[in-house]
């Protein structure tokens, strides 16, 4: 049938304009799970300030009750003596200022609130640069603070199951998990294949995990490969961590503030800032944390993980 002996119909554009569209909310594809801030153990602070204890242990306490043993009846005497000068942490403070026209909130907010979704994607984004901080803050960030003692080089430049046994080696006493780039867990799932020895895997909030030794790889794009989240190329240099988290464990915890006013949630304050003269909305978002390693041998790290392909270089 020609065009011209086709029947009048409705056009689409035009039957468009009567038509509902179903919207999602905005999409923001940088937010990640961030699976450190859900699996570390947080600890609430009065003051915005911890001071993080410590023993002094040049000799061990048995070392000095036997030294001071001459008869079996003498009774040793002994102290456990404390550093004269303990570290303090101060609450780092993460903030944006959000603005919103309230003309455009009072118009434009069916069927999704112009305000509401301002508020949850800058909140997404606070928490993102807050994970961001815990690994790679110039004062109180994981990567920062693992001992010399505590660091590894890889032997191969690969990430392989001797790299990880070394790391366990060094945080043998009750590691919590892995923590790596995706890239980087992607590197040692196929360093573990082509030995033959295939990583099991762990259901965890939801989500299947790759193990070592019965503990998680938790992915995470904050640490970094050559200085980027997200490497262009095949080939790259990042760090791999293992922690033990728990003040029981004299392991990591992270710190916040307690009470805040106009708490949103754990350490986060949204404060309204009131509306100017021109109709525009403020709204103050601010995050207070910090991370401390309690002790040296809370945290490991293997540097300088190569995660590129082996077979691209053999």
């Amino acid at each position: 049938m020609s065009e011209e002996s086709k029947p009048a119909s409705l056009g689409i554009d035009a039957a468009y304009q009567l038509s509902d569209v179903t919207k999602t909310t905005a999409q923001y594809q940088s937010l990640t799970p961030r699976w450190l801030t859900r699996v570390l153990e947080w600890k609430g602070l009065e003051t915005g300030i911890f001071r993080r204890n410590r023993v002094v242990e040049d000799q061990s306490p048995l070392e000095v009750l036997c030294s001071q043993i001459r008869k079996e009846t003498v009774i040793p005497q002994t102290f456990i003596d404390y550093e004269e000068k303990p570290r303090e942490y101060v609450l780092n403070s993460i903030s944006a200022i959000i603005n919103i026209d309230t003309r455009i909130s009072d118009i434009y907010s069916v069927p999704h609130n112009q305000i509401r979704e301002q508020l949850r994607l800058a909140i997404e984004s606070i928490r993102e640069r807050q994970e961001g901080q815990l690994i790679n803050n110039d004062d109180y960030g994981l990567l920062r603070n693992v001992p010399d003692s505590q660091r590894i080089q890889s032997r191969t430049g690969f990430p392989t199951p001797d790299d990880f046994d070394e790391l366990i080696s060094r945080v043998w006493k009750e590691p919590s998990f892995f923590l790596a780039h995706p890239r980087a867990i992607a590197a040692f799932g196929r360093e573990c294949t082509r030995r033959g020895v295939p990583p099991a895997t762990v259901d965890l909030f939801g989500s299947h995990f790759l193990t070592w030794r019965g503990i998680p790889i938790f992915p995470t794009n904050k640490l970094l490969v050559d200085g980027v989240r997200e490497p262009k190329g095949k080939a790259g240099k990042t760090d791999i961590l293992l922690v033990r988290t728990g003040e029981a464990n004299q392991g990591v915890i992270g710190l916040y503030q307690k009470n805040l006013p106009d708490e949103q949630s754990r350490g986060l304050s949204v404060k309204f800032r009131g509306i100017d003269d021109k109709g525009i909305a403020s709204y103050l978002l601010s995050i207070y944390c910090s991370v401390a390693i309690l002790s040296d041998d809370a945290v490991a790290v293997l540097e300088d993980v190569d995660i590129g392909n082996y077979y691209d270089y053999n």
